[in-house]
């Protein structure tokens, strides 16, 4: 009874003085909807980007050359016979994607617009875990020839200025005429998969190692044998081209070294998030204490008169905790909805899939009450020791 008492004397005191109360809210909205905002954001970007390495599996591997300043005069990057015998001659692979990235200006039927474009062979496709829409893909019976493959960002960005029917038709890249064999899908940025992919012209790779002076290789994506581990495949891999005419040392990278690494970069993060928003919540609470110091210096004869019919200071001091922790908790309670929504409008303008973080949220109410106890224990326990004589006595 004593319980729902204080709730209800709790909140007709705090209707009382609505604009009191709103500016005690505003702190606690502000902390507590941006720790929602940014620790929900933060994890909803690192599951994106979990999701984007998963989708092209735990079994591919990103090898490219490890470089020094003492490697400068050398020549650098695979050769593509180097790259392509990768499988043949170790255990440790059974399928490779060698690709070389470039950029450059392209033409569509009086259209200019800025393309990256990136040289691959047959098995690009399917280590990317790219689909195919219409038309084919870059094969290895294309060499030296000028073919080209859309993604699906380009192809997208073309029929939105009207074009349709894409395969067949010619595209210049660097002033180079290529005829479209094939279109991709739409395919998702990031992980190992290269942003070409999503965004470029997919052309032969020879046909990139003519256009291009640099020819060399700087990255292969690699599929591992499902039997050997990570470590045996890096350093068998690592062998292989060691021992090579021309030895190199290489970096071998996976996918879930990768998520790994992003996992720790992202608590890190999410840790810092928590701090800044730890600082607007700790204006807020000062802001809850002092609507609170002013409540009990206005109310100082009501509590004197509490005091004389017989409450005990716990009352007094149970009533005030109680209107402190509400205050708190409707502030977390906007805050909350405020965080939520913000980081539903980040994820639908970025395209994300959406989650509710509901551990954020549990924090976010706890934090709130914890808030209101700790700012509000101060005010209530002055006015809990005030003298009854003194308290009528005031004005």
């Amino acid at each position: 009874m004593m319980l729902r008492a204080n709730i209800k004397e709790a909140l007709r005191s705090l209707a009382s003085s609505k604009q009191r109360t709103a500016l005690a809210l505003l702190g606690i909205v502000i902390g507590i909807g941006s720790v929602i905002a940014l620790v929900s954001t933060g994890t909803i970007v690192q599951r994106e980007s979990m999701k984007q390495f998963l989708e092209m599996g735990t079994d591919v591997l990103s090898i490219q050359q490890e470089w020094s300043r003492r490697d400068s005069g050398q020549e650098q990057g695979f050769r593509l016979d180097e790259a392509m015998d990768l499988p043949y001659a170790n255990q440790a692979v059974t399928d490779v994607a060698p690709y070389i990235s470039i950029h450059g200006s392209a033409r569509y039927q009086g259209e200019r617009m800025d393309v990256p474009a990136v040289g691959v062979t047959g098995s690009f496709i399917t280590i990317n875990q790219l689909n195919l829409i219409n038309g084919r893909f870059i094969s290895d019976l294309d060499y030296l020839m000028y073919q080209a493959v859309l993604s699906g960002g380009l192809a997208s960005k073309l029929k939105a200025l009207g074009f349709q029917d894409l395969v067949g038709q010619d595209i210049y890249f660097e002033d180079r005429k290529f005829t479209i064999v094939g279109e991709l899908a739409p395919a998702s940025l990031g992980g190992m998969r290269p942003y070409e992919a999503s965004e470029g012209l997919m052309i032969p790779i020879s046909t990139v190692s003519r256009m291009n002076t640099q020819n060399r290789i700087n990255n292969v994506l690699a599929v591992k044998a499902g039997d050997i581990s990570h470590n045996q495949a890096e350093a068998l891999i690592q062998d292989y081209f060691a021992g090579l005419p021309r030895p190199m040392k290489v970096m071998v990278r996976s996918a879930e070294q990768i998520i790994e690494h992003m996992e720790r970069q992202m608590r890190m993060f999410t840790l810092l998030l928590g701090a800044i928003g730890s600082i607007s919540l700790i204006v807020g609470g000062v802001g809850v204490m002092n609507v609170m110091l002013v409540s009990v210096a206005e109310r100082r004869k009501e509590i004197g008169i509490r005091r004389a019919l017989g409450a005990q200071k716990n009352d007094i001091q149970g009533q005030f905790l109680m209107e402190s922790i509400i205050l708190s908790l409707m502030g977390g309670l906007i805050g909350i909805i405020i965080g939520v929504g913000v980081s539903f409008a980040i994820s639908w303008f970025s395209g994300w899939e959406f989650q509710i973080i509901y551990g954020a949220i549990f924090i976010g109410v706890g934090v709130s009450a914890a808030v209101g106890v700790f700012f509000g224990y101060y005010p209530a326990r002055q006015a809990a020791n005030l003298i009854p004589i003194q308290a009528l006595r005031s004005e």
